[in-house]
């Protein structure tokens, strides 16, 4: 039996079919825009690749978009007819059920099976991966870090990927707030790899949590060549330096990004990371009082075509979000009661929906229509809980402002207060978070107080 690059066996007709497959692997890890074209490569040596189509299904239900979901499914049938054409190893066997979970929107059992490959073959890069991005909507943070510590003495300096796995390493460490080794491990995957876009971006985040916007700023400016020629999660990389220059208050610098690259590169896309970094980005504008133009239409447009997705409670909220800040009420109203019917179903992320997803929803619903107070009332009895949404800790900054906005817009100074007293400690170098919090001090009438916040909010 063949082996694949990190010494595993695969059920292969020839070698090509492997090395094609090892490159889809490799161009899946590196974000590369050759990847489906590497894939087509090796199931045309092997039309009979176990993996190859394995990994097909998986690219499907990557995207979280219910259109393509049938698409997933052939490829599992695939998969599971050349099993029983040509038989299957137990590590493909688990893969393929893996993939059959997935598509029946068993999101738990999905990872536990990539968890269970780990366990005896820590070096599949492929389940590693998609354990990842699983915990990453489902418990990130320190159930992500775990997952790679558990595997990170099987890999060293020679094995394939290896930088890729140091890469990840790296985010999981900073969604975990272990923010020096995040960096020194995302600094030493980029060392090694320059292209490895999700690396750059952990160290991004690392800058982003730490309040180094200017250092933020020239890091990603001094790999943009490296990283630019990722596929589309090139315009998350430009949301990152976005929301450097917001924080900086450099709000025409936001928006010729936004419009030259995170909605201007590919403006037909309706990628649900593509919308939702669109959607974060104008929501945060407007909330520093930066006139946006009519740059809602667009994202409301895309939203509402994927209104019945329903595949993750995060994409959900910010389709959701963009129809309602866009004053598309109807459509808005229309998308949470398919959150509430799909809450009633049995899927994993039907359980995110009921516990903090239709709160979100119901919230982002009420404060664009201009019930502060009840977006607040909603809101918070869950805010500590909306992590379960998935998504980085920088993407979920978006629900935390909305409910602080929401808060001293209703005239719940003291509780908009109690929240910015924690947020500028942890971020003492946002200014807009400094304003804030001098507005919820005036409100509730510490002028003294106020006054030494607006003069943090000038030295930040």
């Amino acid at each position: 039996m063949p082996t694949d690059n990190h010494g595993l066996d695969i059920t292969a007709a020839n070698d090509e079919a492997v090395q094609a497959y090892e490159a889809t692997l490799a161009g899946y890890l590196g974000l590369r825009r050759d990847t489906g074209a590497h894939l087509k490569a090796a199931l045309a040596a092997d039309p009979d690749l176990v993996m190859g189509h394995c990994i097909k299904g998986c690219f499907m239900q990557l995207f979280a978009n219910r259109i393509l979901v049938p698409r997933a499914r052939s490829a599992l049938e695939a998969a599971r007819a050349a099993a029983e054409t040509r038989g299957a190893n137990g590590r493909e066997t688990r893969h393929i059920e893996a993939l059959a979970a997935w598509v029946d929107e068993d999101m738990e059992r999905a990872l536990a099976a990539w968890e269970a490959i780990l366990a005896e073959h820590p070096r599949d890069a492929l389940a590693l991966r998609l354990a990842h991005h699983f915990h990453f909507y489902l418990a990130p943070g320190e159930a992500m870090r775990a997952s790679l510590a558990r595997v990170l003495d099987a890999w060293d300096a020679s094995a394939p990927n290896h930088g890729f796995v140091l890469g990840m390493a790296a985010f999981a460490h900073e969604e975990s707030g272990l923010y020096d080794a995040a960096e020194r491990l995302g600094r030493q995957a980029v060392e090694r790899n320059a292209q490895d876009t999700w690396a750059v971006h952990a160290v991004a985040h690392v800058m982003e949590m730490q309040g180094r916007h200017a250092e933020g700023i020239d890091w990603l400016t001094s790999l943009e060549p490296h990283w630019t020629t990722a596929h589309n999660f090139r315009f998350h990389v430009w949301w990152h330096r976005a929301l450097f220059h917001l924080e900086r208050g450099e709000t025409d610098a936001v928006l010729a990004l936004y419009d030259a690259h995170i909605r201007g590169e590919e403006p037909d896309s309706d990628d649900y990371l593509d919308l939702s970094n669109g959607v974060a980005l104008l929501w945060r504008l407007e909330a520093l009082g930066v006139e946006v133009g009519g740059r809602w239409a667009e994202l409301a447009d895309k939203s509402a075509g994927r209104a019945e997705d329903l595949q993750l409670a995060f994409a959900d909220a910010h389709y959701l979000m963009a129809l309602a800040a866009a004053g598309r009420r109807d459509e808005a109203a229309a998308l949470l009661a398919g959150m509430e019917a799909f809450a009633a179903t049995g899927a994993t992320e039907a359980v995110v929906a009921r516990t903090v997803g239709l709160p979100l929803g119901r919230a982002i619903v009420a404060y664009h229509a201009g019930d502060h107070a009840a977006a607040a009332e909603a809101l918070a009895p869950v805010a500590d809980e909306v992590w379960r949404i998935g998504g980085s800790n920088a993407q979920r900054d978006l629900f935390a402002q909305l409910l602080i906005q929401a808060e001293l817009k209703a005239g719940r100074y003291e509780a908009a207060g109690a929240r910015l007293a924690a947020r500028t400690e942890a971020r003492p170098a946002s200014a807009a978070s400094w304003r804030w919090y001098a507005a919820a001090l005036d409100g509730a009438g510490d002028a003294r107080a106020a006054a030494a916040a607006r003069e943090q909010a000038e030295a930040a």
